[in-house]
C-alpha cells in the first residue's frame, strides 16, 4: 500500500436485517412419563433444542425429543434463536405437567430476537492503471449484540468472503467482534458472506470510478483465474472457477454494453433523473466452516405395501428441501414421488443433526438418504439375483416396477417376497462431507467443499431530488450444478434476490440511545413487496453438466448464494449517483433508503 501509485479508501456502512419470517417464534412443550419432555418447535436445529432442553431439566438427551415438521419460514433466524423459547415452555411443562406453548407476537418477536450483523468496513486498495489489485485491506467491524450468539462463525464467513470472485495478491483482511447494548445479532441467510462480499464489490466500483473504467472491465481484470492466481486468502485453491464465463455470458444475454452506452447518453441529458446499470459476481463457499457440522443422517423404511418411509436431519422452511430429498429416494427405487412419505424432522429417528444451514441441507441430507436407499435396494438386488437365478446387474428398478432378467413385476410384489424371505427392509443412512479441513488458529486450510457461482446484471433510475429508487430490471444467471429441481431453484433465486434488494435498499433498523428496537412492525420496517419487484426480471440457471464434486446427483446448493445477487442493485444506485460528477465515489451506505441516496447526491455535488 505504502508503494502505491495508485490507491482509494473509504468506509462503507453495512446495515443489519430483519428475518420476517411468516410464521413467528413458536414451541409447544408436551412432558411424559418418566421425566420425558416432546418439544414441538420451530427451529432450523432440532439437536441443539433437545440438548438446551435437556441441560434446563437436568435429564439426559435420550429423554426429550425436538420434533420439526415445518416452518414458515426462518432464514436463519431460528437457527439458535428457536432455543430459548423451547426451553421456557419445556420448563414450565415440567414444573406444571400440563403442556406450554409460547408464541411471540410480531412486535415482541421483532424486539426481542436477533438480527443480521450490521457491519462498517474500512477498505484500501492499491491498483494499476487498468483496475488490476495490488493490494488490499479490509477492516471488519460487526456488531454482535449483548451475547456471542454464532457472531465468531459469522464474522469468519464474512471474512472468508471478503474476496468474493476476486484474487488479491497483497491482503490483509481484520475483524473486530463488538459487544454492544442492542440485542444479539444472529444467523441470516448467506451468515456474514453478504457484508464480505459487498465491502469487495464496492471497493471495485470505487476504484472504477477513480479511473473513469466500466465497472465490469475491472471486475473482469481482478478474477481468479490461472496458476498464481488462483488460492484465496484463506488458502483454499478455487478450482472449476466459473466466474468469467457467467459473467461474459450474462453480459452478451442482457446486452450490457449497448445499454451502458444508453444509459450516458439518458444522463447526459437528464438533470433529475439518474440512471445506473451493474453486472456483479457471486463466488459463495458450500460447507459449515465448522467442520463437525459437515454431517447428516437419514433413515429409509420400505413397507410391505411398496410404500417408502423417509426421515432425515434436515428441516423444512419453505425451501423444498423435503420434495429434493423424497425426489433422491424415489430416483432410487425408480419410484414416482408419490410412493415416498417424509416425515417430520425428529430427534427420535435422525440423532445428532445439524442445522439445517449453511446452504447444505440437500447436499448433506440428500446424501444420506440416498445412502440408506441404496443399501435396501442392494439387499432387494441380492435377494432377486438369488431367487431368479439371475446376474445383480440383470435387476432393475423403473417405473414402479422391477425388471428382472426377462420378468417384470411390480416394485411392492418384490418387497413382499422379499420380506418373506426375511430380508430386512430398513436402514440407516449416514454421511460426512469428504476433504475439508480448517485450521483456524493459523487461518488457513479448505473450509468449503466447493463454491457456486452467479452473476446478477440491475439497471436503476433514481430522483436525485427525493431519493426515489426504481429496479427498472434485473438478470441473473446462477449455477445450481445439475438441478434436482429447477423450479425449486428458480423460486429460490427470485426469492433470495428480493429478499436480499430488500436488505440493501428498503429494509432499515433503527435503535434508540438504549439499544432498543425502534422499528419492530411493518409500519416502520420496510420489507420488498409486489410493486418493489423489478418492471422486467430474468432469472435463468447455467447450463451446466454437474457439479465437478461428488454432490448429491452432482447438483449445487442454491439456499444462499442468490441472496447476494442483489449487490448489482447497489452497485447500480452507486453508479448512477456518480454519473453527477466523474471520478467522485459516492459515500453511500446500505440500504440505501430515500434519506441515504439523497445524502450521497448531495455529498458528490458538493465535493
Amino acid at each position: 500500500m505504502a508503494r502505491a501509485e495508485r490507491s482509494v479508501s473509504g468506509t462503507l456502512y453495512v446495515g443489519g436485517q430483519e428475518h420476517f419470517y411468516l410464521e413467528g417464534q413458536v414451541s409447544l412443550a408436551v412432558p411424559n412419563e418418566n421425566d420425558e419432555m416432546h418439544v414441538y418447535c420451530s427451529t432450523q436445529h432440532p439437536s441443539e433444542v433437545q440438548e438446551a432442553v435437556a441441560h434446563a431439566l437436568g435429564v439426559p438427551a435420550a429423554k426429550v425429543t425436538a420434533e420439526v415438521r415445518r416452518m414458515g419460514g426462518a432464514f436463519g433466524g431460528k437457527e439458535s434463536q428457536a432455543t430459548q423459547w423451547a426451553v421456557i415452555a419445556a420448563v414450565a411443562a415440567h414444573l406444571t405437567r400440563r403442556p406450554v406453548k409460547v408464541r411471540l407476537d410480531r412486535d415482541d418477536d421483532m424486539m426481542m430476537t436477533g438480527k443480521r450483523h450490521d457491519f462498517r468496513v474500512d477498505y484500501a486498495a492499491a491498483f494499476e492503471a487498468d483496475g488490476r489489485l495490488d493490494a488490499v485491506v479490509f477492516e471488519h467491524f460487526a456488531r454482535c449484540g449483548h451475547s456471542n450468539d454464532l457472531s465468531l462463525g459469522i464474522c469468519d464467513r464474512a471474512m472468508f468472503h471478503a474476496d468474493n470472485a476476486y484474487y488479491y495478491p497483497e491482503v490483509a483482511i481484520r475483524s473486530r467482534r463488538l459487544r454492544t447494548d442492542t440485542v444479539s445479532a444472529t444467523a441470516f441467510r448467506g451468515f456474514g458472506g453478504p457484508q464480505g462480499m459487498l465491502a469487495a464489490e464496492w471497493m471495485m466500483d470505487a476504484i472504477a470510478i477513480r479511473l473513469g473504467r466500466d465497472p465490469l472491465d475491472v471486475r473482469l481484470a481482478n478474477l481468479y483465474g490461472g496458476e498464481g492466481r488462483d488460492t484465496t486468502p484463506y488458502g483454499q485453491v478455487v478450482e472449476h472457477n466459473l466466474s468469467e464465463a457467467i459473467l461474459t455470458e450474462l453480459a452478451a444475454r442482457c446486452d450490457y454494453r449497448a445499454r451502458v452506452a444508453e444509459i450516458e447518453r439518458f444522463n447526459a441529458t437528464s438533470p433529475i433523473l439518474k440512471k445506473g446499470i451493474a453486472l456483479t459476481p457471486v463466488k459463495f463457499g458450500i460447507s459449515f466452516t465448522l467442520t463437525h457440522l459437515n454431517q447428516g443422517g437419514a433413515l429409509v423404511h420400505v413397507y410391505r405395501d411398496g410404500s417408502v418411509h423417509l426421515n432425515h436431519g434436515g428441516t423444512e422452511m419453505g425451501q423444498g428441501l423435503f420434495l429434493k430429498i423424497a425426489q433422491v429416494v424415489a430416483e432410487v427405487f425408480g419410484l414416482g414421488i408419490e410412493a415416498v412419505h417424509i416425515t417430520a424432522t425428529t430427534t427420535a429417528k435422525v440423532p445428532n443433526t445439524s442445522a439445517t444451514a449453511a446452504s447444505s441441507g440437500t447436499d448433506i441430507n440428500g446424501m444420506a438418504a440416498r445412502i440408506a436407499a441404496e443399501a435396501i435396494k442392494d439387499r432387494l438386488i441380492a435377494f432377486a439375483a438369488e431367487r431368479w437365478g439371475v446376474p445383480a446387474d440383470a435387476v432393475r428398478f423403473a417405473d414402479d416396477h422391477v425388471v428382472i432378467g426377462n420378468e417384470r413385476l411390480p416394485f411392492r410384489d418384490l418387497v413382499g417376497e422379499a420380506y418373506r424371505a426375511r430380508v430386512s427392509l430398513s436402514s440407516t443412512g449416514y454421511y460426512a462431507t469428504p476433504t475439508l479441513h480448517w485450521d483456524r488458529s493459523n487461518a488457513h486450510g479448505k473450509p468449503f467443499f466447493y463454491f457456486a457461482y452467479g452473476a446478477a446484471c440491475s439497471e436503476v433510475t433514481i430522483d436525485t431530488l427525493t431519493g426515489e429508487l426504481k429496479v427498472d430490471r434485473a438478470d441473473v444467471l446462477h449455477d445450481v450444478g445439475r438441478s434436482l429441481n429447477p423450479a425449486i431453484d428458480i423460486g429460490q433465486i427470485e426469492g433470495g434476490f428480493i429478499q436480499g434488494m430488500g436488505w440493501l435498499t428498503t429494509e432499515e433498523l433503527v435503535f434508540d440511545k438504549a439499544g432498543r428496537l425502534r422499528t419492530h412492525a411493518p409500519s416502520t420496517y420496510k420489507i420488498p413487496t409486489a410493486t418493489d419487484m423489478p418492471s422486467v426480471f430474468n432469472v435463468s440457471l447455467y447450463e451446466s453438466t454437474g457439479n465437478p464434486v461428488d454432490t448429491i446427483y452432482r447438483s449445487k446448493a442454491v439456499g444462499e448464494p442468490p441472496l447476494m445477487l442483489p449487490i448489482s442493485v447497489f452497485s447500480a444506485i452507486g453508479r448512477a449517483i456518480a454519473s453527477l460528477k466523474p471520478g467522485i465515489v459516492p459515500p453511500l451506505d446500505a440500504p440505501a433508503t430515500a434519506e441515504a441516496i439523497l445524502k450521497a447526491v448531495k455529498a458528490v455535488r458538493a465535493a
